[in-house]
């Protein structure tokens, strides 16, 4: 602590606010000031993750409204959001990587922790969880725990948008439902052995109907 200022107020040494070069918690990366923008000639970033980075700032005005595209772009590639995944976009986009992390810990589906290279979404928002969703949520967990899935990660989700679906599930992307408890087992095993979990009930699935005979 330093002298006391002319108002009698002790000049007090503080931490900056955004300090440089942080460690991430329980990864031991670091991925520079984060409120910088990284200089592109000290970024190494494969080419064609640059190209696709470029071709998705291409389709937008505003740089900045390829953030999300780019992100998942970017989590696709590496499996999640690392420090140096953002410290990557952020030298092509020319932003900071604490702009990409701000939103990237805003959305559900995109991971700045290490999570499993397969994804099972159960909606648990309203529409689903009057219809049981939970319940389906905790069949699909538990049958991926007893019959040891591994790299894939199970859990609920606010809300996938497609209530007319309810209950749903995204599996790796695909939405598939209306589902029950009784459908988890064949769900994990799709998964372990690489099918398509439950064809034809996929709202993407050429031959998909909803169970009272509609288009979802």
């Amino acid at each position: 602590m330093n002298d006391a200022d002319d108002r009698g107020v002790p000049d007090i040494d503080r931490i900056p606010e955004g300090p440089a070069a942080p460690d991430r918690i329980g990864t031991g990366e670091r991925m520079g000031d984060p409120a910088t923008v990284p200089d592109p000639a000290e970024v190494e970033v494969p080419d064609d993750f640059r190209e696709e980075i470029e071709r998705l700032m291409a389709l937008y005005p505003d740089r900045r409204s390829a953030t999300i595209p780019a992100l998942h772009a970017a989590q696709a590639r590496y499996g999640w959001c690392s420090p140096e995944a953002l410290r990557q976009v952020a030298a092509v986009m020319q932003v900071t990587p604490s702009y990409l992390s701000s939103v990237a810990s805003f959305y559900d589906q995109l991971n700045e922790q290490p999570v499993g290279r397969r994804h099972v979404f159960v909606c648990t928002g309203v529409a689903c969880h009057v219809v049981h969703a939970k319940r389906v949520y905790d069949a699909i967990a538990e049958e991926a725990r007893e019959t040891g899935l591994e790299d894939t990660e199970v859990r609920e989700f606010e809300c996938l948008g497609a209530c007319d679906m309810a209950p749903i599930a995204s599996v790796d992307g695909r939405y598939i439902g209306p589902l029950d408890p009784s459908d988890a087992p064949e769900i994990v095993a799709s998964i372990r052995e690489g099918r398509t979990p439950l064809p034809g009930r996929g709202l993407e699935d050429s031959d998909y109907r909803l169970p009272w005979g509609g288009r979802a």
